[in-house]
């Protein structure tokens, strides 16, 4: 496993900081006062649970909780970050022993990162990953004592890639303290897996008859001919209709811009970041992965909790240590996780949504996917407030 500031048992003789914040486990004490597991409120769309037949009706029936009065949380990945954010949380409670408990995990000052930047440093996978996952548990930090309701409703919450952990750690299935070492971890070992071959990302945006896959077996048959051996190219992020993100070797994604306009896509963007993440690229990262989660305490999330692999929902300890690993090689299917969330019968209503973390790329994605579930969206800010 990657060498460490800290070993996972220096970062549990922290643990006492993290289960007091309200960020930590749904229902503890000193946190936020949200439904315990036993009295977990259903997702917006659930129905009530079957009636036994040697009890009356009356005594097991449950009525349907009006979705506007429940919240979801999603929280940003990486990309999201920029030099001034958490400027806005630093006087809610708890934030500053969040960031002091990340400097002796990190080893860095990440607080002055966050603030100052330099953006280049910022951007960096090994800073950038911690410096969201913190953020964005900062920015629920505020959300909780401003609309204290908006987290004690909550009922369901999914991460984009890194997003992910800082959900896990707000539904109570992992703890801050430990989550951010296993990012710690995690971002230290894709960033060992990008230095192993050119690659990236990049952000295309099609017309409804573009053909992604096709356009990847073009792109790989490219670099073939150029001598490149096993060539990698593959969509790495559904994000909305026709919005996706490629990664894989550099000269396949040259390819897909130089050819876009045969190809049918509408604009193409590179992404400032240092691989071809969610893909096999990424393979190397896996054990250090699969080796710290086994390392470190993990529980069924208290509330539903939907996975980048699939867009289904977390079941137990082992699916989320298996899914987390198989994530770093997987597309990032957040159209499909969107879908999942807010599907519901025609005149139902949607849960209010707020995007917790830096940036408002979440709340796009939503708006691109489902119009009407935006239209109950907020963005929590985490820069400082006009009158601040």
């Amino acid at each position: 496993m990657l060498s460490s500031v800290v070993s996972v048992g220096a970062a549990r003789s922290l643990a006492s900081l993290s289960r007091r914040l309200s960020t930590n486990r749904p229902g503890s004490p000193g946190g936020a006062h949200r439904p315990a597991p036993e009295a977990r409120v259903p997702l917006p769309d659930d129905e009530p649970d079957d009636e036994p037949d040697d009890e009356p009706p009356a005594a097991n029936w449950r009525p349907a909780k009006d979705p506007s009065g429940c919240s979801v949380l999603l929280f940003p990945g990486q990309g999201s970050q920029f030099a001034g954010m958490c400027r806005g949380l630093l006087k809610y409670p708890n934030v500053k022993e969040m960031f002091s408990a990340a400097q002796k995990i990190l080893g860095y000052d990440l607080l002055s990162l966050c603030l100052q930047g330099p953006e280049e440093e910022l951007a960096k996978t090994v800073h950038c990953q911690p410096a969201v996952f913190v953020t964005s548990l900062a920015a629920v930090e505020r959300l909780n004592h401003e609309n204290p309701q908006a987290v004690e409703t909550c009922v369901a919450a999914a991460g984009f890639s890194v997003g992910e952990f800082a959900a896990l750690v707000f539904s109570g299935a992992m703890n801050f303290v430990e989550a951010l070492y296993v990012v710690k971890v995690r971002d230290e070992a894709m960033q060992k897996a990008s230095e192993l071959v050119p690659s990236g990302m990049l952000s295309v945006i099609g017309r409804p008859q573009a053909n992604y896959k096709y356009a990847c077996v073009q792109a790989k048959e490219h670099c073939r001919s150029l001598g490149v051996e096993q060539p990698v190219c593959s969509v790495a992020n559904y994000l909305f209709p026709d919005g996706r993100v490629f990664a894989g070797h550099q000269k396949a994604l040259d390819f897909l811009q130089e050819n876009s306009r045969r190809l049918h896509f509408v604009r193409t963007n590179p992404l400032p970041v240092s691989g071809a993440f969610h893909t096999e690229l990424m393979a190397s990262a896996t054990e250090p992965l699969r080796e710290v989660l086994r390392q470190v305490e993990v529980r069924r999330p208290e509330i539903n909790v939907y996975s980048n692999v699939d867009g289904k929902r977390y079941m137990n300890e082992s699916h989320v240590r298996r899914q987390l690993v198989k994530q770093l090689v997987s597309p990032v299917k957040w159209e499909q996780t969107l879908h999942e969330i807010y599907e519901r019968t025609q005149g139902r209503k949607f849960p209010l949504t707020y995007e917790v973390g830096p940036g408002k790329q979440l709340g796009a994605t939503l708006r691109k996917c489902n119009r009407k579930a935006f239209m109950a969206y907020a963005h929590v800010e985490v820069t400082a407030d006009e009158d601040d």
